[in-house]
């Protein structure tokens, strides 16, 4: 690994492990963690978890699982170029969706309304929990213990009331301070693979069109760019370009402006990175033209009428998946039944939001229809 400038996040001064262990042989503490994410049962899961279109609809549409992939790829790939620990950047990235509930986005304000009078739902938070607590792996504690810097990554976003419970992860959002920029370059990459790739499928899927999106700026100036490169390229090759080239300039962009930042607050170390105001960021023009991409995609595709109709669907299979098992609780599987002893409402919510869309469909089915064709 190339050596890493003084403000990264440094594997032996990490804070440490909730549970302490003994450093690992051959490896980092943030490899460490990469590790025991990617044989999670909860990464695994991502696989069969969707952002925009359900699992059913198309074999080559994302999934939670390919999207951490290529947010890690962007997040190393500027990681390295500023010196930054990139195995700690891989680990957040791969770990940041881990709590997401089936059915993307619809699915979590479906699961959130449900637990609105029990402590409400944030796959933010939910994403923390599996990591603290819901993966069963390990015989010396409950999740996978990963470091306090992975797990400051983790935990992007959290309310006052809930920063409250968590102890010392959650004193920056008492403090008002920011993570390490591993944390927070990888909360932007995330942003940058989110957005265009869901250009990118949403042509694939015929809801959106190449003269609309010629409309929106950042999209406009590099089809524009590739046409004149490229006057004979037609179809998937024309859009696979201009995404490239959209991705490539917000990644230059995001590089270069956080390396000013940097070079203006000339932090020595992460503490004092975390006591600065955000260092990576976008330049203006580009986040404003960041901003209008995804105002187009806000109002011509999360809100066509063939997502709101299969929005509306997973909706009501949360809703009603939910409700059944907080009136009987013998309905859940025996683990959930006894962590529904404790909170019953809680324990349903981990176990709705531990499914894969196709999981969460079956199940419904077998709820609700008086022969769903498996004999269960």
């Amino acid at each position: 690994m190339p050596e890493l400038a003084p403000y990264a996040a440094q594997p032996h001064a990490s804070r440490g492990r909730r549970v302490p262990e003994p450093p690992p042989e051959g490896r980092s503490e943030y490899q460490r963690d990469r590790d025991r994410i990617v044989h999670s049962a909860a990464f695994r899961r991502l696989e069969y978890k969707t952002q925009v279109f359900v699992n059913h609809e198309g074999d080559l549409f994302r999934t939670r699982l390919t999207h951490s992939i290529e947010v890690a790829q962007i997040g190393r790939s500027i990681a390295r170029v500023l010196g930054l620990n990139e195995d700690l950047v891989e680990a957040i990235a791969l770990a940041h969706d881990l709590g997401h509930t089936p059915f993307g986005h619809a699915g979590q304000d479906a699961l959130n309304e449900c637990m609105r009078d029990h402590g409400g739902f944030e796959h933010n938070l939910q994403s923390l929990r599996v990591v603290d607590h819901l993966e069963s792996r390990y015989g010396a504690f409950d999740g996978l213990n990963l470091t306090f810097e992975a797990r400051e990554g983790v935990l992007k976003h959290c309310s006052r009331r809930n920063a409250e419970k968590l102890g010392e992860v959650g004193a920056r959002f008492l403090l008002g301070l920011r993570p390490g920029l591993e944390a927070q370059l990888a909360n932007l990459a995330d942003e940058i693979a989110y957005d265009n790739h869901d250009v990118d499928d949403g042509i694939r899927s015929g809801l959106i069109h190449l003269e609309a999106l010629e409309e929106v700026p950042i999209f406009a100036r590099h089809l524009r760019e590739v046409r004149v490169a490229f006057p004979e390229l037609r179809d998937r090759r024309l859009v696979h370009e201009t995404v490239r080239r959209m991705i490539n300039a917000l990644v230059t962009d995001l590089t270069r402006q956080t390396r000013a930042n940097i070079e203006a607050a000339r932090p020595a170390s992460i503490d004092e990175v975390r006591a600065a105001a955000a260092l990576a960021a976008f330049s203006e023009p580009l986040r404003a033209e960041q901003q209008a991409l995804k105002a187009f995609l806000r109002h011509n595709l999360y809100r066509h009428y063939r997502v709101v109709r299969m929005t509306f669907k997973s909706q009501r299979i949360v809703r009603e998946l939910f409700a059944a098992f907080l009136s009987e609780r013998r309905l859940l599987p025996p683990e959930f039944q006894r962590r529904g002893e404790h909170d019953l409402p809680r324990a349903i919510a981990d176990y709705i939001a531990g499914m894969t869309d196709r999981y969460a469909i079956r199940e419904h089915r077998r709820l609700f229809l008086v022969d769903d064709g498996s004999g269960n």
